[in-house]
């Protein structure tokens, strides 16, 4: 059997080959090898590039150490930041040792010379990390791409035997062991390949560096590109890679991250590209949720870069969202060259258009109407003829909707000479046209030309870009009732013969506006959504958020009033003792709608909104009213998407929001799990919209975008998959979640091949070796159809065993059973090298038991909140006592399951809020990783000085310890080098050799699995 080293190499040598031959420009060097090596590497190519500036004068070594110094980032997005340079160049300011050459500048990088000038291409391999190494093989860096002597990409490989998420969980490993600092803290993108499956990611801290967002690439007609081979052709070639970490690349100043641009979206910004050198309109139909913002800035900005264009001016569709979108455009240019003009009034905005600065200006078609008007009659003036004759891109947001047909006509003639680019994810068809108005373009193609790209939510789920969805179809009438309400509606027809979608249009709209059918809702989604909410599953005291759309004001304000009568114990709902259990105070609710001045009902729907602004107050603290009611908007959209970390706190958390309109198109939250929808059906393009809010990737336990609708089940049904069918290319059984049967069905069927291998979970002992791999296959299929079950509001915890035979106590007694056969197939793994045939998944996740255990990673951004950094200069307002309490009251029932962590994590608590300021800038998880390194490295030593051992050999067996096997790797070497008069020595005993071999082997594997095992990197992960 090859050795899975043996075809690692192999992989790693062809991958080398592949991008050195031919006329490519990257150069392999087999010389660089460690630290100083690279140093030196760079420090040579400082000298070359910078003959001006050194004037044969080359860097000394103290002046390289001030170089050195300052090329060493605390985190990659400050190493993101300093690489997007002045005008793409990085430089360096460095007082010459010898202070009659002054200061100089030196260039390190220019992110314009792609493939051209200075930049430099080179590829390492096997380099060797410093004395943190655990052991040589396991701390060696597969392949590193540099640039100009910079380590910028890393590429992981794995052999076809294992999964590329181990490639991924080694590099995370070498994170929290601080092997990417020094030299490698600018690295700004990771590869993982098993040869077969192959993905990128862009780097970023522990607690951030989520497997969600590994990303495989896929061409322009969105076909997948897995391959290693392929993948290196299409990405990691010259001059592609170099594109990859320069021009495709967006820092985002909010979250202090880096993000790799996806292939779908680089597509669409060459093509919008392409298509303004022709001086052509168009459009880009990428699926909501697949992040068009950020690609539309990419392209806004882009866009600047033409010279024949004056200016890109970006419109969003609504005022609430021009703060929104400016917001997130800031963040990502914050750091950027390009400037971002936002337009507070139309004077600002007529001022900005008429200098001479080449910016992007953010605006809505409100305030462009006003600029026009505002030069009516004035078209003999200098301005007029000034203004109208700039050459601007209008990149148009939500561009269905955003601007009218007519509206952009009469933009078009203002500004004549202007093209436009769109982004929709739901373009308008011929299927949906507007209705016809003399000339006006009825379709997006009619309104902005052809589409440019498009990338659709079929391909998006595909490619795990997005989540699909799981659409219920409620109905508060029984089948009877609506069979009497179609027969008192109609007469000389047998009411048998209609179809349900028939029948459910004699529905009055009364029925639905009624306190009984609004009180099934509530109760439907106070009790019967828990699995969808999240409550139960994962963190104790966390769940999603959700939205519940109705058809009216008024019918809204009557839901706020009959959520406020459940929470306050005056409703025949009373939230169930499960959900109490785990939420407490649950649910949260808050309500928002448009209000116009204009309106009959303005006033009363302005009293209204006032007095459940009151219960806001009071439950947040805050102080709104409706003089400042864009304040509360705001603040509804941050607590519902909780992206800031004061909204990790369950006390700033809300948990539903009611609306009529509001929210359901432009609203980004991730942790909004599930739309709970009682009104008619919507157009095509609004219901993806609106469901779209739900299906942005999250964490492992959201498995779907959750939709519930209680009105005419029928008629809804065919709507949605109408819509979808208009929207996917045909991909419906693709983009919705399997119908309820058909889940419980395949569920059934998985269970019962469970059974016929292992009938209990005391049978699993009785399993053969040979049928071990038989049972982990069907123990995973089984949690993984178990974990779909458990998401639809069918499923009935409580009768778990009644209805399917298998009770809560058996699933978990399995769960065990799994776990100690995964153990054993591990290390008989490990021995043999494993084959390309295994045909299981063994870094499989279980995701279907329910768990209320306390996750330190949870726990530790909490406390993140605690530290003083640039992003949270407010952090003291932070700490107090009921937020303290919490993340005490988390560490105690964390350390019930493990004391010894709990207690670490307790200790560092407790340094934090006794010098807070000695954590700035720190993250906090890394800090804990730090003390978890030194800890091990402190017990392994004592061992080692107390026994007589090599510390190498015994950190090698450290490294590689497995419970269940009798004798552990490294064990024979341990022995053989020990020397059993230091033992003797320090206890003071004799002693013979076999006894204390004896001894040996006991005492080692008891520090490892009490002082050792409990900090483990891979069960903390």
């Amino acid at each position: 059997m090859v050795n899975q080293s043996i075809l690692e190499k192999q992989m790693e040598d062809n991958l080398i080959k592949q991008l050195t031959e031919g006329e490519s420009k990257w150069k392999y060097r087999d010389n660089l090898k460690t630290e100083d090596d690279l140093w030196n590497n760079i420090r040579e190519k400082i000298n070359i590039n910078n003959p001006r500036d050194l004037k044969e004068n080359p860097l000394t070594d103290q002046e390289f150490e001030q170089v050195k110094n300052k090329l060493i980032f605390t985190t990659f997005y400050d190493a993101a930041v300093w690489l997007q340079g002045e005008n793409g160049i990085c430089r360096i300011a460095l007082q010459r040792e010898d202070a009659r050459l002054g200061t100089v500048h030196l260039m390190i990088l220019n992110q314009n010379d792609i493939a051209a000038g200075t930049s430099d291409y080179e590829i390492i391999n096997q380099f060797r990390t410093g004395k943190a190494s655990e052991d040589d093989r396991s701390r060696r860096f597969d392949v590193t791409m540099l640039i100009n002597g910079l380590p910028m990409i890393q590429i992981e490989l794995k052999s076809r035997s294992e999964s590329y998420m181990d490639a991924f969980r080694q590099i995370l490993k070498y994170q929290k062991l601080g092997a990417y600092k020094g030299v490698f803290s600018t690295l700004q993108m990771f590869v993982v390949s098993n040869g077969t499956d192959t993905r990128y990611i862009a780097p970023a801290s522990e607690s951030k560096f989520n497997p969600k967002f590994l990303a495989r690439w896929v061409d322009k007609e969105n076909r997948p590109v897995t391959k290693l081979t392929e993948f290196a052709e299409h990405v990691l070639t010259f001059p592609q890679a170099h594109k990859m970490v320069a021009e495709y690349t967006v820092l985002d100043k909010d979250r202090r991250s880096l993000i790799l641009l996806r292939p779908y979206q680089i597509h669409a910004l060459e093509a919008v590209k392409a298509a303004s050198y022709r001086r052509e309109s168009g459009y880009v139909w990428h699926t909501t949720g697949s992040g068009k913002t950020l690609t539309s800035y990419k392209v806004a900005r882009n866009l600047l870069k033409i010279p024949a264009l004056d200016k890109t001016i970006f419109i969003v569709d609504r005022i609430d969202l021009d703060q929104q979108t400016t917001g997130s455009f800031e963040s990502y240019a914050n750091d950027d060259s390009i400037e971002i003009d936002s337009t507070s009034n139309v004077n600002d905005l007529i001022k900005k258009l008429l200098s001479n600065d080449r910016s992007l200006i953010v605006t809505t078609i409100q305030k462009l109407n006003f600029v026009m008007k505002r030069f009516e009659g004035k078209e003999d003036t200098p301005r007029y003829k000034k203004i109208t004759s700039l050459n601007l891109a209008f990149v148009v947001d939500e561009c269905h909707r955003a601007v009218s047909p007519k509206k952009k006509q009469e933009i078009e003639t203002f500004f004549y000479q202007s093209i436009w680019f769109g982004f929709t994810g739901t373009p308008i068809f011929a299927e949906n046209a507007r209705s016809i108005l003399g000339d006006l373009a009825r379709t997006t193609d009619e309104l902005y030309g052809k589409c440019l790209h498009q990338y659709t939510v079929k391909e998006a789920i595909h490619d795990e870009a997005v989540l699909g969805f799981n659409v219920e179809y409620k109905s508060t009438i029984n089948e009877d009732v609506l069979n009497d309400i179609a027969d008192k509606s109609i007469s000389k027809v047998n009411v048998m013969s209609l179809t349900n979608i028939e029948k459910e249009s004699y529905i009055g709209k009364e029925v639905f506006e009624h306190d009984n059918h609004m009180l099934k809702v509530v109760e439907s989604i106070v009790n019967e959504s828990r699995a969808k909410l999240g409550i139960g599953y994962g963190q104790s005291g966390e769940s999603y958020t959700a939205i519940l759309t109705t058809s009216s004001i008024s019918k809204a304000q009557r839901y706020y009033d009959l959520f406020m009568e459940v929470i306050n114990g005056k409703s025949e709902v009373k939230v169930s003792k499960y959900v109490k259990e785990y939420l407490p105070d649950f649910p949260k609710v808050a309500i928002t709608y448009s209000i116009s001045e204009n309106e009959e009902a303005s006033i009363d729907n302005q009293a209204k909104m006032a007095e459940s602004m009151k219960d806001y107050n009071k439950m947040f603290n805050t102080a709104f009213t409706m003089e400042t009611i864009r304040g509360y908007n705001s603040d509804i959209n941050n607590r519902l998407a909780r992206k800031h970390e004061l909204y990790q706190y369950r006390k700033e958390q809300l948990d539903i929001v009611i609306v009529v309109d509001r929210l359901l198109t432009g609203f980004d939250a991730p942790c909004l799990s599930t739309i709970f929808i009682d009104r008619q059906p919507m157009k095509p393009q609004d219901i993806i919209q609106a469901f779209s809010r739900t299906n942005r990737l999250f964490d492992s336990y959201k498995k779907y975008g959750q939709i519930v609708t209680f009105q005419t089940p029928a008629t809804f049904s065919q709507r949605v998959e109408d819509a979808i069918i208009l929207y996917s290319n045909g991909g419906e059984k693709e983009v919705l979640a399997p119908k309820w049967e058909e889940t419980q069905k395949v569920f059934v069927q998985t269970l019962k091949e469970l059974k016929e291998i292992a009938a209990t979970p005391e049978a699993v002992d009785e399993i053969p070796k040979e049928k071990w791999k038989v049972f982990a296959k069907a123990f995973q299929q089984f949690d993984k159809n178990f974990a779909s079950l458990q998401v639809y509001s069918d499923f009935n915890a409580d009768k778990l065993e009644e209805k399917y035979g298998i009770s809560w106590n058996e699933v978990e007694e399995f769960k065990g059973k799994y776990e100690n056969v995964l153990e054993r197939l591990k290390a008989e793994r490990g021995d043999s090298g494993g084959t390309e045939e295994d045909d299981f998944d063994i870094a499989y996740e279980l995701k279907s038991v329910q768990t209320t255990e306390i996750n330190y990673q949870y726990i530790l951004r909490l406390m993140q909140a605690f530290t003083p950094s640039k992003e949270n200069p407010n952090y003291k307002e932070n700490q107090t006592e009921e937020n303290i309490h919490e993340i005490r009251t988390y560490i105690d029932r964390f350390k019930e399951t493990n004391p010894k962590l709990g207690e670490m994590m307790e200790i560092l608590l407790n340094d934090l809020l006794a010098d807070s300021e000695a954590f700035i800038n720190e993250d906090i998880i890394a800090v804990l990783f730090d003390r978890i390194e030194k800890h091990r490295t402190h017990e392994i030593k004592e061992f080692s000085n107390q026994f007589g051992v090599s510390e190498d050999d015994l950190l090698y067996v450290v490294s590689n310890y497995n419970a269940n096997k009798t004798r552990q790797i490294g064990e024979s070497e341990l022995i053989k080098n020990s020397d059993i008069e230091v033992y003797k020595k320090q206890a003071n005993t004799s002693i013979n050799k076999l006894k204390y071999n004896s001894l040996l082997r006991k005492e080692y594997k008891k520090m490892i699995e009490e002082e050792i095992e409990p900090y483990e990197y891979e069960r903390l992960s």
